[in-house]
């Protein structure tokens, strides 16, 4: 029986990928909403001079928005199983994953954001990202390196 320390940062970590989750389900069906209005608004601003996207690029922004958000329902549902599974049976491998997934995102991601001008991206999306996801892989670190 795990300590309930690992228990609820291993739980934390799966609760936190189903939020993300949702949040790219949303992304995918509903990236033009109100919700999204601070990243879209950012957007407009740094590549359109704050003008309002002509149709097509709409229309492309809408489509880059269904498969960014597919992607994050996917890459989180990993992280789920992965926290569900091995990373609660405390096997090794699972917690090198999930730090890997995370961190290769951040960095690419992050890299290309500020590359291109989108420190919003950086600062609304993958800092709270890595702030939601990375407390309980260090808080359980010690469990998967004490035997």
């Amino acid at each position: 029986m795990e300590p309930k320390h690992f228990r609820f940062w291993q739980k934390w970590l799966t609760y936190a990928n189903a939020a993300i989750v949702v949040i790219g389900l949303l992304i995918a069906l509903a990236g033009d909403s109100f919700l999204f209005a601070p990243h879209n608004h950012y957007t407009r601003e740094v590549f359109f001079e704050g003008a309002s996207l002509p149709p097509g690029t709409a229309a492309f922004k809408k489509w880059l928005f269904g498969i960014i958000g597919a992607t994050i329902v996917g890459f989180h549902t990993l992280m789920i199983m992965i926290s569900e599974n091995a990373f609660k049976k405390q096997e090794k491998w699972a917690y090198f994953a999930l730090w890997y997934g995370l961190i290769s995102w951040f960095i690419l991601d992050s890299f290309i954001s500020l590359y291109y001008g989108a420190l919003y991206n950086v600062v609304l999306i993958n800092l709270s990202a890595l702030f939601l996801l990375a407390p309980p892989l260090v808080a359980t670190r010690k469990y998967f390196f004490a035997h």
